[in-house]
């Protein structure tokens, strides 16, 4: 029965937190809210995985929506266009009738791939560490190719709940970017971890080598 109220618990803690991204989102109007709001649900989120699970959701929320209101939407609109660029580069590839923009499309694809997998890491390494604008998108590129595993960890994550949100959409309002930010947040501090302690142990390894 402890176990059972204990999922409750945590179902309600995600709704919650997902219901308070879509309001603040809208706060925002859209434009200006859908990144820091999604910057304040991941701040939540690390909370939570990092053993503070009784955290006061709102009060973090809140204030994490208001540190990051110029940096959150710098990043995020700088992946908007870089997606639209790709997007752009992906129409011309496959509407222009020429073989040779064919030779184009090894590239095309290779890029995207890192560019989808780097903005995986993008808000989890923005709220975990306290970086510059280009330090964030330097480390989540070396971040993700550095820890193959826990990026797979992260797609898989990423897909299935997108997955299960696509067949049964009426869940979205209530587990989509909160569930989706668990998903990337765990393994993605697992690869926070698995570089600390490889620097730690390279530090230690140089003093003693002193």
């Amino acid at each position: 029965m402890s176990a059972l109220n204990k999922a409750f618990e945590w179902i309600t803690k995600i709704a919650y937190l997902n219901l308070l991204w879509l309001g603040f989102t809208l706060l925002g109007l859209v434009l200006f809210g859908i990144f820091p709001a999604t910057a304040a649900t991941f701040t939540v989120v690390r909370k939570w995985v990092t053993g503070y699970s009784d955290v006061a959701i709102f009060k973090t929320f809140w204030r994490a929506f208001n540190q990051s209101l110029l940096q959150s939407n710098l990043l995020g609109y700088l992946m908007v266009v870089v997606a639209y660029v790709l997007y752009l580069d992906f129409l011309f590839i496959t509407l222009v009738p020429n073989d040779y923009i064919m030779l184009l499309t090894i590239p095309f694809i290779f890029i995207s791939i890192l560019f989808s997998l780097t903005a995986l890491y993008i808000f989890p390494v923005y709220v975990y560490f306290e970086m510059k604008f280009f330090q964030i998108i330097k480390s989540s590129f070396f971040i993700m190719i550095l820890n193959p595993m826990p990026t797979l960890v992260m797609c898989l994550g990423a897909f299935g709940i997108i997955f299960i949100l696509w067949q049964f959409q009426g869940l979205a309002l209530f587990f989509s970017l909160s569930l989706l930010a668990v998903a990337l947040m765990m393994p993605a501090i697992k690869a926070f971890d698995k570089i600390q302690q490889k620097q730690s142990y390279n530090k230690n390894q140089t003093l003693t080598d002193l």
